[in-house]
């Protein structure tokens, strides 16, 4: 669909060059393009029972996207029936050169044919089919045509082939002039291009509307199941204006106009589109045609419902609340329940960007099921099983409440709510710190077959519950070490959500994010500052709170103390209790690192009561942990490895490789302490259980690159084993705790002096 040449195909919608303004008044016409289907249609009837049962599929498969999508060069269009059955192309485009070189009667000679088509007691093509459909249209809009239109369309005929039979002669030349190794990689490359690329439109003319109204099925279709196969923004706005430009009144074009903004987070021209759209819906009746008088209010109330969705969406909250107030005013007036219902959704939504509220919600959920709209329903239940698992609530009744949203989602076939649905448990069990049931639920959706009718070609999960899941797997395994399936992970998100797509943004974040761990564990702590601005840009509270590590390991301790106070107090404030907790945590060894152990105690304290209030298991582990370690530094050892008993084996279970690592090494830590009033005999054991908690450690820290916890472990076991006497293996530890030393700057902190 490219820009159009009135001399090239003649256009029954063009008098003395100017453009009617209701271009679709024609369902279809005439153009050299759909001749040449005519031929191939013809062609097909007569070879008959010649054709192999093969090819006779792969030719009626072809048909169907031929009839319906655009107008395209008459080379493609040759390519594709070769692909299909070569000796058909061959006769098609003798047939074609036969009628483009002849006269003008041999056009009419073959129109005149047509028709027979549908004679005999056994018709080759019946009336109702696709096929006669498609062939009575173009008898019918033949015959409307006056003799110099019939002239102008033999002559565009005419040049459609002439055109194509130079390409050849020039494709001939370069064949000749290009070695054959270099042919072969052309070819081969055409190949994969594939004979009918969607999202490729050579037009040469206006679309009918049944080409228009394909056209933007198709789009739209794209944009939701398959974002990288539909047109990029910009040729997709190109072609939308061209659309526009010959039936301005199109509303369908408009919303899709609307659609395209959003993805490109364009809060103008989607706010312009959408009006348009239900201006348009207005102005041409079709509201008022299928919904009686109720029409013109019916797009009215929907219309300020849309505005409000789209300001929400921008973050335009003011805006958003006034064009829902009006949405319910019509709504109201109107008694239009289920606009009603989706309008208490959308309320629940702005309340909650102010208070959380589970009122206005449960009343939505109940209306909802009342009215029977499953979808709103379903929704709904996701939200209020979101909302409490931010409150705490335990994990078995949240999961329950998921298994009657999925009866819901099941017995309606909603394949989106089955999606999000299991995306949402993958990031529950995350928040929950089972990473195991995380990577189950994740592995789940990965397998599953989507219940939407999509085309051969297009990704089925390409949606945000895909591109959610897809980031948690990317996390899960650069925390067990496994950064190369991370990268092909996070390469494969790129592909699939370029970022330019809407979706992007999470893959972004997962990225810089992994990035920035490796760069922390690897001790290069500039790069690790250098990704703090992109994690920012995308998410403000992780880019401060990651901002504060890096000035922690720099030794900057009353700069990063500042900025984690500004952040703990902001996020009590939003309730953000799973970034409240790791700030403590940060806090407290900030505390440690300026030896004032006794004023983490309280801290810590504070962050375990929030982790088991909230039910956040692990970071209640952790910060268990971090109490072991306190308790070493204040000198009861013993009693810190009676708490690290009970806190390890959930870190072991499902934590991050690198907590692995602290939390052997710890343990190695205590037994050392302890084993100072053992007897003798004793405390050779507890040294050398300590030695192989060590090497676990070492196994651990190895796996994720962490060369300063490496060199720790290095240089505790090497005293160790001098302990023991055993100088071989205490010469061995300290050459390589030497070339680590070397290759790592020393900050001058005590050992004993840090947990992580």
């Amino acid at each position: 669909m490219a820009s159009v040449h009135e001399s090239l195909y003649f256009n029954p919608m063009l008098t003395n060059g100017v453009v009617h303004a209701n271009v679709f008044g024609v369902r279809d016409w005439v153009t050299p393009h759909k001749m040449a289907l005519l031929v191939l249609l013809s062609e097909l009837g007569r070879a008959g029972a010649q054709l192999g049962l093969l090819e006779r599929r792969r030719l009626n498969r072809l048909l169907l996207p031929l009839l319906q999508g655009p107008d395209m060069a008459l080379s493609r269009l040759r390519k594709a029936i070769e692909e299909c059955c070569p000796h058909l192309a061959g006769s098609v485009h003798i047939r074609l050169k036969l009628m483009a070189e002849g006269e003008l009667k041999d056009m009419e000679q073959f129109f005149d044919d047509l028709s027979d088509s549908f004679s005999g007691t056994e018709p080759e093509v019946h009336k109702t089919s696709v096929v006669g459909l498609f062939l009575r249209h173009m008898i019918l809009a033949y015959n409307k045509l006056s003799f110099s239109q019939v002239y102008k369309l033999y002559t565009s005929l005419q040049q459609y082939f002439q055109k194509d039979e130079k390409k050849n002669g020039a494709d001939e030349n370069e064949m000749e002039l290009t070695n054959p190794e270099e042919l072969d990689g052309k070819m081969e490359k055409e190949e994969l291009d594939g004979p009918l690329r969607e999202e490729e439109i050579a037009c040469s003319g206006p679309l009918s509307q049944k080409q228009a109204e394909y056209f933007l099925s198709q789009q739209a279709s794209l944009l939701k199941n398959d974002e990288t196969k539909a047109l990029a923004p910009a040729s997709l706005q190109k072609e939308l204006n061209n659309l526009l430009k010959f039936n301005p009144d199109f509303a369908e074009a408009h919303y899709l106009s609307y659609l395209n903004s959003l993805r490109v987070q364009d809060v103008f021209s989607s706010t312009h589109s959408l009006l348009h759209y239900f201006d348009r819906l207005i102005l041409t009746g079709a509201e008022s045609k299928s919904n009686g008088d109720e029409g013109y209010g019916r797009s009215l109330r929907y219309a300020a419902l849309n505005l409000a969705a789209l300001h929400c969406r921008f973050g335009h909250y003011q805006q958003a609340e006034l064009a829902l107030q009006e949405a319910i005013r019509i709504a109201q007036e109107s008694n239009d329940h289920v606009c009603l219902q989706h309008c208490l959704s959308w309320l629940y939504i702005l309340e909650q960007k102010i208070f959380d509220s589970c009122v206005l919600l449960e009343h939505s959920v109940n209306k909802s099921l009342h009215f029977g709209l499953p979808y709103l329903a379903s929704l709904g239940i996701q939200s209020l099983v979101q909302q409490r698992a931010f409150a705490g609530k335990a994990a078995n009744k949240l999961m329950d409440a998921l298994k009657d949203s999925d009866l819901l989602h099941w017995k309606h076939s909603l394949s989106e709510l089955i999606d999000i649905s299991i995306a949402q448990k993958t990031a529950i069990w995350r928040l929950y710190g089972r990473s195991t049931m995380a990577l189950q639920q994740a592995q789940t959706l990965l397998s599953m077959n989507s219940l939407e009718a999509v085309n051969v070609g297009v990704q089925q999960n390409n949606t945000e519950s895909f591109a959610v899941v897809l980031c948690h797997l990317a996390e899960l395994h650069a925390e067990q070490g496994y950064f190369a399936a991370a990268s092909e992970i996070l390469k494969h998100l790129k592909e699939r959500f370029p970022p330019n797509s809407q979706h992007a943004q999470l893959w972004m974040l997962f990225d810089q994010k992994i990035q920035f761990e490796r760069a922390m564990n690897d001790g290069r702590y500039h790069v690790a500052d250098s990704l703090v601005a992109g994690i920012t840009a995308l998410n403000s509270i992780e880019g401060v709170y990651r901002k504060a590590i890096v000035l922690k390991a720099q030794n900057q301790m009353s700069e990063a103390h500042k900025l984690l106070q500004k952040l703990l107090i902001h996020c009590q404030k939003i309730k953000n209790t799973e970034m409240v907790i790791s700030v403590l945590l940060s806090i407290a060894e900030l505390y440690w690192r300026s030896s004032c152990h006794t004023i983490a105690l309280p801290v810590l304290l504070q962050a375990l009561a929030l982790a088991r209030e909230y039910s956040l298991q692990y970071l209640a582990s952790e910060t268990v942990l971090n109490l072991a370690f306190s308790q070493l530094i204040l000198g009861i050892p013993e009693q810190a490895l009676n708490i690290l008993h009970m806190a390890i084996e959930p870190v072991l279970a499902h934590g991050a490789v690198l907590d692995k690592g602290c939390a052997m090494f710890l343990v190695a830590k205590c037994q050392v302490a302890s084993a100072a009033s053992y007897t003798p005999q004793k405390k050779i054991e507890a040294l050398e259980s300590a030695i192989l908690n060590l090497n676990e450690a070492k196994t651990y820290f190895a796996k994720v690159d962490c060369k300063e916890q490496l060199r720790d472990v290095l240089y505790f076991q090497a005293r160790l084993f001098h302990t023991l006497g055993k100088t071989q293996e205490r010469n061995k530890c300290a050459m390589l705790f030497r070339q680590l030393h070397q290759e790592l700057p020393a900050h001058g902190v005590p050992l004993i002096n840090a947990f992580k």
